[in-house]
């Protein structure tokens, strides 16, 4: 079995490794080295600094419209492309390149969740329960039909980073279980059911922006799923705060939505709709490295009776 495999970001990491062990990779398909850090140095992305490890050929498009990515999948003769977080929407002549099409390894159970941030927003919304769906791709958005579905429990701590390393691993397995049977057409797919289709749309600023209005579960959820990156942000004292860890809890003390107030000395809480409120666990204030609430109350960036806006 000949594969071409896309991805980016850590999360395809695992899968990529996995991919090795049941197929000849035939080539790595990844987004541009990106500047980042205060000095804007250039990064390779996760899945070239493994794919370089494994001795795999790696490519990184510019573009994928202009024909030459189609190109060189056609000489590589792969029978399948699996593709997993790997950032761009892919034209029909590159899914239609190898031998049995390209599978993508979206991270929600489909069709719930399509879209570019299933894995913050099975969190944001509340759900218990998420998985990695095996989907054959077309040129829709997560539209195609299903092979499999693997679901998996979110904890009601976790954050985006704990779901995304969970489900990086649960990806790699599927691959070891079904792409061989999918490429043999020994797993058939199933198309999914329009009607119950959601969407996960791209994290926006204005998606991140806490409203201490809402109750103390939805203000946690929020910060649990965009944790630690982009990260739920608010601010406080004339400064952005982002708020990185916290939890309900039952306060004490009478709080207006988004007002400061200190529990037992040091334990930092802010008001939330509905007389609840929110204790913080982690914190971060612009130019400043990440504080427990200790540290913040000792800085001040905290002081009982702020208000967050």
């Amino acid at each position: 079995m000949r594969a071409i495999f896309f991805g980016t970001p850590a999360i395809a990491v695992p899968s990529l490794e996995a991919l090795v062990e049941v197929a000849e990779v035939v080539g790595v398909i990844c987004q541009p080295d990106r500047p980042q850090g205060r000095g804007l140095k250039l990064q390779e992305p996760p899945v070239k600094q493994r794919a370089l490890e494994l001795g795999l050929d790696v490519y990184q498009p510019l573009k994928v419209r202009d024909g030459a990515l189609r190109q060189r999948l056609l000489e590589r003769q792969p029978d399948v492309g699996v593709v997993i977080a790997y950032g761009r929407i892919l034209p029909g002549d590159v899914l239609s390149a190898p031998r049995r099409g390209c599978v993508n390894l979206h991270a929600s159970l489909l069709p719930r969740l399509r879209g570019a941030a299933p894995i913050q927003w099975s969190i944001i919304r509340g759900d218990t329960e998420t998985g990695i769906s095996l989907m054959q791709m077309d040129e829709g958005l997560d539209t195609g039909p299903v092979y499999v579905r693997e679901p998996i429990s979110i904890g009601k701590e976790d954050s985006g980073q704990d779901l995304a390393d969970r489900l990086g691993l649960l990806a790699a397995d599927v691959v070891r279980k079904y792409l061989a049977d999918v490429v043999s057409e020994t797993l058939l797919a199933t198309p999914q059911d329009e009607a119950l289709a959601t969407h996960a749309p791209l994290i926006t600023a204005e998606i991140c922006k806490l409203n201490f209005g809402e109750p103390a579960e939805v203000v946690t959820n929020l910060v649990r799923g965009l944790s630690p990156r982009p990260g739920a942000f608010t601010f406080i004292g004339g400064k952005r705060f982002k708020l990185l860890r916290c939890r309900p809890i039952s306060p004490r003390q009478a709080l207006a939505p988004g007002e400061v107030g200190v529990l037992y000395g040091e334990d930092v809480v802010i008001g939330c709709g509905g007389g609840e409120a929110i204790q913080i666990l982690l914190g971060q204030v612009e130019g400043r490295a990440a504080m427990g609430p200790a540290e913040l109350l000792r800085g001040r960036a905290l002081q009982p009776g702020m208000v967050a806006k």
